[in-house]
């Protein structure tokens, strides 16, 4: 029996049943473009199918040219393209699932020279100026809306998502924000939600009764002059009466300044909002954003937030999901830390997505872990995150497997990314690989800094160096000064660190350090109502959009932090697309300081010395915390090749540019897979 009842409880929509509550919800991956994209992305469906998944909603497929996303972006206006289609929903339905195509029109999103919005208002986010529709153009693209869901059934889909959420074509008509027009779809509230009405009772009336419409509303836009709160309700229930199956929820634009998927995002940060949507209609509502384990869609459906949990980057993270909640396996989930960088941040850099936890996600026809036909004995040495890939993959595979590892616990890097404010969800990948070490049977052999003779001894075919990267140390003058201390020192060591501190680094790990110091211990990725009222959300909607007029609260930082980077430019440039905004704004939030395009001279008990602007400046701190880059380490290297033995580089060990967990793991998955 299940320990998650209202999960596995079937939802009988009246004309089909859904086996359980979990949706994988819309999510482009690139392979909608790519040659052979369509037999990939079938792969991909039906593996997501077969692990359990009841319904799966497709990546966004415009109604026409005008609503791509990009040039030459998926559309589905003709037979041609239906037929293409074909073998994606077959693949899903010979697995037992369900899915439905998502139209999706990107109005003045669209990254091309066509775009078009209800008014000639350029985005923030698009560097072209769309073209106003004009009366013709709004008939025209409610038939191709109309028309392209007429395909999707012909093509073999189950139903139709209509987007009209984020901040695309449909959510540009309904708010004051984008729509300026004078005429029948524009002024007033009746006549700015005239489109969506128009396209799902038509779209309705043209495919049946039998066949899923589920409409993505947007209940919390997060944009100045967005919906309010009665403009949302009033939408959907005139949604609900032109004919929808399901409503799902869509939260914020994607011009919103407001993280709504990141890892700093508490989980379940907004199911709120649909429990006070289900207030006011009667069809199924499904609610989204930061769910990525079964207890907490459990306790979201047990408490009536939402009859359908939509998740999609947890589906790229494992496609077993729920067949392992079914089993009482939670522990065995490949959970989703939210980190963005090989699922949206590829997309956005037009690049196939996949996952940094599993790198097999969109990779399904050329990436396999299959069992051996001679079994090996495998070292590897090193158990951060490139080397729990790799041990566990080989011992997937049939190999025999130790691990070494020179400190007391597995997780590397990893142990100290989890405590950075907002990286909680990094505790998580580390259970998971503690759970497949003892699944397949790998030896561990933790505290045990291994040297060749016991390599040389254990008669090992393979040996994998996985050891990681080692600080790297700037030559500056006084950098053996008491009062410098390295990013290890502070979030490994716990070294005490004063009130006002200098860190020398922007990259990914000088955020991270900065983020740590500027807390006082309180994390408000764990506290729901802590976070809303840091971003200035207001949880009783009666601020217009949830945000207008609404004051910020944050909790001051405990010190004084003072970044530094020797180059011009913004801080946080070589982070995520997607997140980098995020950690700059949260450390503008704690008063943080950037002082860039500088050189160092020295550090002495005065403070750090530099140069700025050919200025001579001296900043008085009490600690000075080194972030500058990583070297590789990999110190058995040269030895073992002197004494013959078959040795692989992956993860740091190999490249430490950067700490890139994303591709140490599909480095040495890749290696896994092979070896």
């Amino acid at each position: 029996m299940s320990n998650y009842p209202h999960i596995f409880k079937p939802l009988d929509l009246g004309f089909t049943t859904l086996k359980n509550r979990i949706v994988m919800g819309s999510m482009h991956t690139g392979l909608e473009e790519e040659k052979n994209g369509f037999e990939r992305i079938a792969a991909y469906y039906a593996e997501r199918a077969k692990g359990g998944v009841s319904l799966i909603v497709s990546g966004g497929i415009s109604p026409n040219v005008q609503g791509w996303t990009g040039p030459f972006a998926a559309r589905m206006s003709t037979k041609k393209h239906a037929r293409k289609h074909k073998v994606i929903t077959d693949a899903v339905h010979k697995e037992g699932g369900k899915i439905c195509m998502q139209i999706l029109h990107a109005g003045r999103y669209g990254y091309h020279p066509f775009a078009v919005a209800p008014s000639a208002i350029k985005s923030p986010i698009s560097p072209f100026k769309p073209f106003k529709l004009k009366q013709s153009g709004i008939k025209r693209t409610i038939h191709d809306f109309v028309n392209s869901a007429k395909l999707s059934k012909l093509a073999g889909y189950d139903g139709v998502e209509i987007m009209g959420s984020e901040g695309y074509l449909i959510n540009q008509f309904i708010v004051e924000r984008t729509n300026k027009r004078t005429d029948t779809y524009g002024g007033s509230y009746e006549n700015r939600m005239r489109l969506p009405i128009e396209l799902v009772k038509q779209t309705r009336e043209a495919v049946g009764k039998e066949f899923i419409i589920i409409y993505r509303l947007s209940m919390l836009d997060l944009v100045e002059k967005g919906s309010t709160w009665q403009e949302v309700v009033a939408l959907g229930k005139e949604i609900e009466n032109a004919g929808a199956t399901i409503i799902n929820t869509g939260i914020g634009w994607h011009e919103a300044r407001i993280p709504t998927i990141a890892t700093s995002v508490p989980r379940a940060a907004f199911t709120w909002v649909t429990k006070k949507m289900k207030e006011e209609l009667s069809i199924p509502l499904v609610t989204s954003n930061r769910i990525n384990m079964p207890e907490t869609a459990e306790k979201i459906l047990a408490e009536g937030h939402a009859d359908l949990i939509s998740m999609a980057r947890p589906f790229l993270a494992d496609p077993e999901w729920v067949n392992k909640a079914a089993d009482n396996k939670s522990e065995e989930i490949n959970t989703c830390i939210a980190c963005n960088q090989a699922c949206l941040d590829h997309v956005f850099k037009r690049k196939i997505a996949s996952c940094l936890v599993n790198p097999r996600a969109c990779h399904e026809t050329e990436l396999n872990y299959l069992p051996v036909k001679k079994k090996k004995n495998i070292a590897v040495i090193g158990a951060g995150p490139a080397g729990l890939a790799a041990s566990t993959i080989a011992a997937q595979r049939g190999h025999q497997v130790t691990l070494f590892e020179a400190d007391k616990e597995i997780g590397g890097q990893f142990n100290m990314a989890k405590q950075i404010p907002g990286k909680e969800e990094f505790y998580e990948t580390i259970r998971y690989f503690k759970k497949q070490l003892s699944l397949y049977k790998v030896t561990v052999t933790l505290n045990k800094r291994i040297e060749v003779q016991d390599l040389k001894h254990g008669n090992f075919d393979e040996v994998i160096l996985a050891t990681g990267i080692k600080p790297r140390t700037p030559k500056i003058e006084g950098i053996d000064h008491p009062m410098v201390l390295s990013y290890i020192d502070v979030l490994k060591h716990k070294k005490p660190v004063g009130k006002r501190v200098a860190v020398i680094g922007a990259g990914g790990i000088g955020f991270d350090v900065s983020e740590y110091l500027a807390h006082k211990g309180e994390s408000t990725s764990l506290n729901i109502d802590a976070w809303l009222k840091e971003w200035g959300i207001d949880k009783t909607m009666q601020a217009r959009s949830g945000i207008q007029g609404v004051i910020a609260e944050v909790s001051p930082s405990p010190r004084e932090i003072f970044m530094f980077k020797r180059s011009k430019g913004k801080f946080g440039g070589n982070l995520g697309k997607t997140t980098g905004w995020i950690h700059r704004s949260t450390l503008k939030k704690k008063k943080v300081q950037f002082i860039n395009n500088v050189q160092y001279t020295k550090i002495d008990d005065e403070g750090v010395h530099y140069v700025q602007d050919g200025s001579e400046k001296v900043l008085a701190v009490d600690n000075v915390i080194i972030c500058a880059g990583q070297l590789p380490f990999s110190p058995l290297l040269a030895a073992l090749k002197e004494n013959g033995m078959s040795v692989h580089l992956v993860g740091g060990a190999d490249v430490a540019a950067e700490l890139d967990a994303k591709r140490a793991i599909d480095q040495a998955s890749r290696l896994a897979a092979t070896i």
